[in-house]
């Protein structure tokens, strides 16, 4: 094993940076203040790889210390804009699978608590279980959200619109995954060209990424472990294959791009797209050694990427 990193003190952390990574660094205090607000393993260890050559283990020639900065600031409200969409998405699924649950069984707790209004399997029976033990316990023991504990005292029953809006996202997508197909299609029917199956696909990818955001970890170059489907859009991009495997697009971010351009609104898409256009010019212009081009490549961006728009699904 290798040995342990020493204890560095900000003024040692700034040393080491410039005498042995040769990152250039102009105003001392500054970087200080920076390492000790974010921490050098979230600040230097996160962001490092664009500017550094793992051979020689020092920075390119040129790189600052305030370029490291900019690429953190840009995944900061990266991470702020990608959040704010999924949650866009989060709501509207809460809304329809109550809605749509409801009008097929009723808005009684005791509909979505039985086991048989869900897809029962070998392979989905825990999952099943899992869900109902949240529901039961945001149905009957829940006293951390005043709407529920109104419901349950008001009324004896907390229907299941009170419910959703306690889950998480994680949980919004199980629940859809385990509904019955009459269900889950009058669903999926309000997105255009997106079937069960897909939506998913989608939410599973979706649900992680916004974990990343939520847990303030590294998003612009996160790549997921799971896949969404292959689309319409990857084939009209002309997105590189190998094999039969699209090469981006399919677990990195550029995959939540593009199943935000199938679950979002047209409309809400173009201001998250003009918006992301905004952050990738500022951060690109404002770091003095990172290139259009390589910033993409990391984020799993085709260089046409914004061509997303001009293609129907």
């Amino acid at each position: 094993m290798k040995p342990i990193k020493p204890f560095l003190t900000y003024d040692q952390q700034v040393d080491h940076l410039v005498k042995k990574k040769g990152l250039t660094i102009s105003d001392a205090d500054a970087a200080k203040d920076a390492l000790s607000r974010i921490s050098y393993y979230a600040l230097i260890g996160g962001y490092k790889n664009l500017f550094y050559n793992p051979m020689t283990r020092t920075y390119l020639q040129g790189t600052t210390f305030d370029d490291i900065l900019v690429l953190y600031h840009f995944d900061d409200a990266l991470r702020d804009l990608v959040f704010k969409n999924i949650r866009i998405i989060e709501q509207e699924m809460r809304s329809m699978i109550s809605y749509y649950f409801c009008e097929t069984y009723s808005n009684l707790q005791t509909d979505y608590l039985d086991p048989g209004h869900y897809i029962n399997t070998k392979n989905s029976r825990s999952d099943i279980q899992k869900l109902i033990n949240v529901l039961t316990y945001e149905a009957y023991r829940d006293i951390d959200h005043p709407y529920i504990v109104y419901q349950r005292n008001t009324y004896g029953n907390v229907p299941l619109w009170a419910v959703m809006k306690t889950l998480t996202l994680g949980q919004t997508s199980k629940m859809y995954s385990l509904l019955y197909p009459q269900v889950k299609s009058k669903i999926s029917k309000n997105f255009v060209n997106v079937n069960e199956s897909d939506l998913i696909k989608f939410l599973k990818v979706l649900t992680h990424f916004r974990n990343v955001c939520a847990h303030n970890e590294r998003l612009f170059s996160y790549v997921d472990r799971n896949e969404i489907p292959d689309t319409v859009l990857h084939k009209k991009l002309k997105i590189q294959q190998k094999g039969t495997h699209y090469i981006c697009g399919k677990s990195d971010l550029f995959s939540v791009v593009i199943a935000l351009r199938y679950l979002l609104p047209r409309k809400s898409f173009l201001v998250f797209k003009k918006a992301l256009v905004q952050e990738i010019g500022r951060t690109v212009k404002n770091a003095s050694t990172l290139t259009e081009d390589k910033l993409l490549s990391a984020m799993g961006f085709p260089e046409n990427w914004r061509d997303i728009t001009r293609y129907k699904m």
